[in-house]
């Protein structure tokens, strides 16, 4: 990694003696009508995006590539910092070092980490009891239906951070494990201490289900994917993998059980060996009780044995028996009455060295200004899908660009660096550090950051998320490149077709959705403020209510899954390299960013009209609190892009702008999203300093201090979220202002 600062600081210098150079050329080349052409290094200095070398680059995006790249990526398990990890990324190294396709160079950045695996000699475990003996035990592991699953080195299900622990208690059923669900069950007389309580994913966090389950004094929690969730209510093993894509009857989610991201030692700081680490007992947001993750084939058994109430409506799932709330098993089910159940947990938490491989691309007129584009390598098992499909079209992109640039006829204006993140699975981990790392540098000099980590859920349409200013790069980048598929139009037309919006400054648009703490584009977006987006292609909502792809952190998300059910012959694939491709080209090319700020005064629009409307809006007047200065704040940001935009369209006109003219809006455009980060606003949520884009654990989809605020009825903290929210729309509109 310091390798990669130490070029970059090289060229930085080169950018330094260019701008000296600017300045005196600005004086010595004669002005229009003195009849001489500007001089070369000006001429360089003020060239334009090339489309004919996009159309170029999108020409050789090759489908079979891609499917070769993952077919190799995902023959083997590669869970963080195992050996399948680590020949990944000698892979990546090896890619990005060819003398043919490579890039201009690799380095390594190690972190160490804090993990968390089961003991492989005592294995988890959930079972049935009744005096000292096992009645029932839930599979260890899942059933091999495929040659490509048959490998020893697959971690067994398991829930990570989960605490040690075999607690046993009476089985209740509690939904989805959020604090309602808890509170329905109290409210029906149920006394939760001591109790097992088996909870279906959705509703809420992983490690949430845990954090709220043990305030209701649940001494272990059981975590299961109901059919009706993900499988469009099928659950028999004729209508799921290797038949279909649903998910079989032993599958089971791994997965990372923490609310906050990053490493859970080292907040704010890169996990290096000589870093201070809190406490383990510091950590917030991890499972304080044993929980274990099993599949819906063992849950039906347990769950369908309950005794007790019958679950509400909306409680019941696609198990094949009515949901009973329990507590204990019912006296004519498969087991006595008076059995319990126990939940075994024996998982070690460790430190370990992870990798973040770093590709890097300099820069040939602002060296010093990067566009920055990544996608995580770990998986719970082969990750296929999760993240092997996003790794194996970025090892296309770079293998077309590196052959550009091997053959001279192509080096972008700015810099790209290329990030295969390390640990994501347990908290966006490798991302992370590297954005607390290197965080000075990167605020300064990062013009957005493009995150591509499940290239393809499915082969519907595209999902473009990000913040206001990405838009327009992704709509124009999605209408260049054709759908697959044997209809006609291009991936921005289907895109309109399944999910759209109505806006008022473009009509009807596809909808692009903003960003939570999903992926790695976490901690440039929340922590530095730097313009994000994320690309994939995924499912018709029409057509499934499937919460995401059926093998997801599953043992069955493999080559033969994807080959077969996610996207034969990889034409999904090839359709989000094209469109993240041109999208990377166009923020590394364009002379002017080709990122819109006007439509953030759309976005704030948005949010605000939310707070002017209903409930909100009249429990604001009933105590006084008035929207008037955030209305104006807005108002005034609008007029301001506007007249900004005018100015880019101007400097654009000309036959050779002035490069500092140029450089100053570029500047003015990658440093608006810095405006709207504000430290102090949330400052029990770890990196979370975004006012417009931090999540909000309330429903209602306005600024997110606002929304909390309103929804806990603190008045007090209504108005010091409105200010904050204010005060951040000014400071960005004057981000944008003519300098003085």
């Amino acid at each position: 990694m310091k390798w990669q600062w130490q070029v970059l600081g090289a060229v930085c210098g080169g950018a330094l003696l260019l701008g000296a150079g600017i300045l005196l050329g600005h004086f010595a080349v004669p002005q229009a009508g003195g009849g001489r052409d500007p001089p070369n290094w000006l001429q360089d200095a003020s060239r334009d995006l090339d489309e004919k070398l996009i159309q170029d680059f999108m020409g050789q995006v090759d489908s079979a590539r891609i499917r070769e790249n993952l077919r190799v990526l995902a023959s083997r398990p590669h869970l963080a910092t195992t050996p399948g990890d680590k020949a990944l990324v000698q892979l990546l190294r090896q890619r990005w070092q060819d003398p043919q396709t490579g890039l201009d160079g690799v380095a390594e950045g190690t972190y160490d980490v804090f993990l968390s695996f089961p003991d492989p000699t005592h294995p988890n475990s959930v079972a049935v009891v009744l005096n000292g003996s096992r009645l029932f035990e839930a599979r260890r592991s899942e059933k091999v239906l495929t040659p490509d699953q048959a490998q020893e080195d697959v971690v067994p299900p398991y829930a990570a951070y989960a605490p040690s622990g075999s607690p046993q208690g009476r089985l209740v059923f509690a939904h989805q494990g959020t604090r309602s669900d808890y509170e329905t069950l109290v409210g029906l007389g149920l006394d939760l201490n001591g109790t097992i309580a088996i909870v279906r994913y959705g509703g809420a966090g992983r490690a949430t289900k845990a954090v709220v389950g043990a305030e209701f004094g649940v001494a272990g929690l059981i975590v299961y994917t109901d059919p009706k969730d993900i499988n469009d209510g099928r659950a028999g093993e004729n209508d799921t993998y290797p038949n279909s894509w649903h998910l079989p009857p032993s599958g089971v989610e791994r997965g990372s059980y923490t609310e906050s991201f990053g490493d859970l030692l080292t907040p704010y700081y890169p996990a290096k060996e000589f870093t201070y680490r809190i406490n383990e007992s510091e950590i917030q947001g991890i499972p304080p009780i044993p929980t274990q993750p099993i599949g819906f084939e063992d849950a039906r058994t347990l769950i369908c044995s309950l005794a007790g109430p019958e679950a509400p409506a909306a409680w019941q799932g696609a198990l094949g028996c009515t949901y009973c709330i329990g507590p204990g098993f019912r006296m004519d089910g498969q087991f006595p009455s008076s059995s319990e159940v126990q939940v075994s947990v024996y998982n070690q938490r460790v430190i370990e060295k992870s990798a973040n491989v770093m590709g890097f691309i300099r820069g040939s007129q602002e060296p010093d200004r990067y566009v920055l584009y990544g996608n995580h390598r770990d998986s719970w098992v082969h990750g296929a899908v999760d993240p092997g499909s996003g790794t194996a079209v970025m090892l296309e992109i770079t293998r077309v660009l590196g052959k550009m640039l091997k053959e001279g006829t192509w080096r972008p204006r700015r810099s790209i660096i290329f990030g295969s993140w390390g640990a994501e699975e347990f908290g966006l981990i490798g991302s992370t550090e590297y954005t607390e790392e290197f965080s000075s540098k990167l605020q300064a000099r990062s013009v957005a950051y493009i995150n591509v980590d499940i290239s393809v859920f499915a082969n519907a349409t595209l999902r473009g998320q990000g913040t206001p200013p990405a838009q327009s790069v992704i709509f124009t980048a999605a209408k260049q490149v054709p759908a697959p598929g044997s209809g006609t139009g291009s991936v921005y037309d289907n895109w309109r077709h399944h999910t759209n919006r109505s806006s008022p400054a473009y009509g009807v648009v596809p909808s692009l959705g903003s960003l939570g703490a999903g992926s790695d584009y976490a901690s440039f977006i929340h922590y530095l403020g730097i313009t994000s987006m994320d690309l994939a292609y995924t499912y018709d909502r029409s057509q499934t209510s499937a919460r995401i792809y059926p093998a997801y952190h599953t043992a069955f998300d493999t080559f033969d899954y994807t080959d077969r059910f996610i996207d034969p012959g990889f034409t999904s694939h090839q359709a989000v390299a094209r469109t993240a491709g041109n999208v990377l080209l166009r923020l590394a090319d364009s002379l002017v960013l080709p990122l819109n700020v006007s439509d953030y005064g759309e976005a704030l629009e948005g949010l605000y009209s939310v707070a002017a409307e209903g409930q909100v809006q009249a429990d604001l007047a009933a105590h006084n609190i008035s929207l008037a200065p955030l209305k104006a704040a807005i108002d005034q940001f609008k007029a301001i892009a506007s007249d900004f935009n005018q100015r880019v369209m101007k400097l654009k006109e000309e036959s050779s702008p002035n490069p500092l003219e140029v450089r100053m809006v570029n500047d003015q455009i990658m440093l608006l999203e810095r405006a709207f980060l504000d430290p102090r606003a949330f400052p029990s949520k770890y990196y979370y300093s975004h006012v417009l884009w931090t999540p909000r654990a309330a429903g209602v989809p306005t600024f997110p201090g606002l929304a909390e605020a309103h929804a806990a009825r603190d008045w007090d903290a209504v108005r010091k979220h409105l200010s904050i929210a204010t005060q951040a729309v000014e400071s960005a509109a004057s981000t944008l202002e003519p300098p003085a």
